[in-house]
Parts: C-alpha cells; structure tokens; sequence
C-alpha cells in the first residue's frame, strides 16, 4: 500500500504503532504540513495546517487539491499545479500561495514544496510544509540579522555561554580585543582583559541572574595585545537569551554588544577638566585681589591652582647670577596651603642641569620626569620625596624675570602634558606680577 493511500485522519492508512507513531510526528510539527498523492489528493493534514486555515485533518484529507474549502475557484487549480510540479523536478520548490481560511479569510503563506518517489522510483506524490509569510518573512530577519551582526556590524557583538565564556565573536569584536575570531572562543575574559574582565563577568552574572538591564553601561578595561596594554572605554549593552524551543526560559548566555567611546570619554574628561582648572584660576583672582600682602596674594593663587592639577608647588626667587632661594613652598609631607619659606635667603643648592636653572636660562618652560628611582631623583633636586614629575615655569613681569614657579606631581599620577604646561604659565604670569608688586618700594 502506498505511504500516500488516503484516509479521513491525519495520516494515510499504516496499520499498528507506525500509523500512531507517524500521527505523533506530523501533529508534533512546527511548520504545517500537508501532502498529496499522484492525483492531487491530500492524505496528510497535521495540527498546525488546522490551526492557520481552520480545517481539521478529517475535513482535508480526501479532498483533491483546494478547489472548493481552501482556495477560491479561480486560484484553485493553479495553485494545484504549481504544487504538483515539485513531483517532476529535483529537489524543492518554494512557493506563495494565496489560500482561504475556514472563516473565510484570506491567508497568504511561504511553502516548500518537494516530490515524493515510489519504491520503483516512479512519483507517488507531493508532501508541501508551509507557514504564514509574515512569520517566515519574521524569521528570515531574524537569520539575516544574526548574520549581519556578525559579518558586517560595526560595533563589537560577542556571544557569551553560561560559563561567561565566548561562544561567538564578530569581526569588529575580535579587532577590538586585538585577536583573530576564533582566539577567544572557550577562553575565559580575563585571558586577554588585563584589568576590566572582573566588571565584565560581574555585569554578565547580573544579566543571567535578574535579565535584560535596561540601559547600557560604561566599562573600562585594559587590553593585553602584542604592542602591549591598552585602555579602552566600551559602551555595552547585555541582552539575556533564552531558548525558544523549551516550555520554561531557559537561559543559553548573554549577547554582549560594545561600541569603543575612549576618545569620546577622554575629550570630554579633559573639557571637564579645562573648565575646573579655569574656574580656580578666575576664583584665586578674585580671592587674591582681596589680599593686602602681594606674598599673600601669590599663595592664594597657587593654592587654588594646586587643586586637581599638582602635589606641590614650590617658588624660588633670583638672588644673583644662576642664584634662586626657595621664597614660598606647600607642605613636604601632607597636603596644606602654600606659605612663606622661614630662613629662605639661602640660595639653593641646584647643580647647572637643574630644571629650575634650565628654565630660567631659557626664559620658559622646562618638563621633567624621574628617569630613575623617583626618591633619589626627588633629593637630587631638593624637592619633596614623592615627586616624580615636574613642570617649571619663569616668573616673568615687567621683562623681567623674578624667579621660578614648579609644580610638583606624585608617581602616581601621569606626567604633565602640553595643556598643563598653558595652565602652569597662566598662573605663573599672575604669582609673577603679586610678586613683582610686592617688589615695587610704593607698593600699598
């Protein structure tokens, strides 16, 4: 008997467990299915055929073609034809087809539709699985989105397992870490996350546990890459994915999604910054301006401009040919205001390559950074033990120079740059002309 032999149920006729067992398949399906023998006549109709036209399996099976129940008159036979002809050609014929509900509405469905061989070879028939093109069209988008993510996206998207260790990475991704796509797959973040990695995998644990987080987060990490470490700042987003196949949520990983906003984050952290140094230096104008003592004046100035910016400051005024004294000083040890150097006529003793010398011979400004231990460097140079960087600048007024201001920093902290040297020399004009007045014999 013919696998294709009709019947009034949702299968042809297989005497015993078989018939069960392939009725369980068929109804088990997600995709609808129906199938059709040599002549045209449907023998299989399984449950979700029912659910999206509404006939049951006894009301299809038996009946030729659409004509009819599932089709209007006027498509009925095309629709026939076009189905039956997957029965003459090789593999699967992908089709649109205009079908009717039970209801009487009209439904519009994506079928594949393949031929079906005898066991002499000869064609027995046409099995057609089918679904609603908006469900396929739904699922298409999905796969095309999965691939574009993953080919073509240009942002960072890494597939996370349970373990919190990368299942896939996209190309952008994979440049990010400065590895090739498969380098990361099974190694855990923190093989080439140098600092950062124990954020990330508590921002993934998070998203296992509660969900979906509703806004990105900022993270920084420390890269480790063949040209050495690099400090990054990534946009990420965390989407939890569970599977969709299991009657229960059952969670399959995380989707991470970064993009890199470093030079974003530091442009704006140094505007942040330029605006709080310029807004001390307008303040300690305004505070010295109230200052009777042109000393005091200068102390006030360098005590706002101290904040964020330095560790120390130190003023050493000319007492002669390559001779300075320490005039006004901050505290060695624990922070405080700048004050008076007690006993402070005696010249200092720096050696001729003294930054301090070298700015005053140049009439500007002079960096430096320990090249050494920075507390031998720090004593060399007469300058508190836990300086490390420096940045002296000539006191200048009238055309005249009246010593030299330096500005001490910590190793702890970077050395200074090109836009601290413009913020250094505004403050060392106005300590420069504070000093120049208390100078002046007529001075109030």
């Amino acid at each position: 008997m013919s696998a294709f032999t009709g019947s009034a149920s949702a299968t042809a006729s297989v005497p015993g467990a078989g018939a069960d067992l392939l009725a369980a398949l068929l109804d088990g399906m997600d995709a609808a299915l129906c199938a059709f023998d040599a002549d045209g006549t449907v023998t299989h109709w399984n449950r979700e055929a029912e659910r999206i036209l509404g006939w049951s399996a006894a009301e299809a099976v038996g009946r030729r073609g659409f004509e009819g129940w599932a089709a209007r008159s006027a498509d009925a036979e095309e629709t026939l034809q076009r189905l039956m002809g997957a029965m003459k050609g090789p593999g699967r014929q992908v089709h649109e087809l205009a079908l009717l509900r039970k209801d009487g509405g009209r439904v519009l469905v994506r079928s594949q539709a393949a031929g079906v061989r005898a066991a002499d070879g000869s064609p027995a028939g046409v099995y057609c699985a089918f679904s609603e093109v908006h469900v396929q069209l739904d699922l298409e988008r999905s796969v095309a989105l999965s691939e574009a993510l993953f080919e073509d996206a240009s942002w960072g998207v890494v597939l996370v397992d349970a373990d919190l260790r990368p299942a896939m990475v996209n190309g952008h991704a994979a440049r990010a870490f400065g590895t090739g796509r498969t380098a990361l797959l099974g190694r855990p973040l923190g093989d080439v996350v140098v600092h950062g990695a124990e954020e990330l995998e508590a921002a993934l644990q998070h998203v296992l546990a509660e969900g979906t987080p509703q806004a990105p987060a900022e993270v920084w990490v420390t890269l480790r890459t063949s040209d050495g470490e690099r400090r990054r700042c990534w946009r990420s987003g965390f989407l939890l994915l569970s599977s969709p196949m299991a009657e229960e949520p059952v969670p399959l990983g995380v989707a991470w999604l970064f993009q890199d906003v470093t030079e974003e984050r530091l442009a704006a952290r140094e505007a942040d910054r330029l605006r709080f140094r310029w807004s001390q230096l307008h303040r300690a104008g305004a505070a010295a301006a109230e200052c009777e003592d042109p000393a005091e004046a200068a102390a006030v100035l360098l005590d706002f401009a101290l904040a964020g910016f330095a560790d120390h400051a130190l003023v050493d005024r000319v007492a002669g040919e390559r001779r300075l004294t320490r005039a006004l000083a901050t505290p060695a040890g624990a922070p405080g205001p700048a004050s008076p150097v007690v006993g402070g006529g005696i010249p200092l003793r720096y050696g001729p390559r003294h930054p301090a010398l070298q700015a005053w011979d140049r009439v500007g400004t002079v960096r430096a950074s320990a090249g050494r231990t920075a507390e031998v460097w720090a004593e060399a140079h007469q300058w508190p033990a836990d300086a490390a960087h420096a940045v002296c600048v000539t006191l200048r007024s009238r055309g005249r120079t009246l010593g030299v201001v330096t500005f001490l920093r910590a190793a702890c902290r970077r050395p200074f740059e090109r836009e601290d040297v413009v913020f250094a020399e505004a403050v060392a004009s106005r300590v420069a002309v504070a000093l120049d007045l208390g100078d002046r014999p007529d001075a109030v």
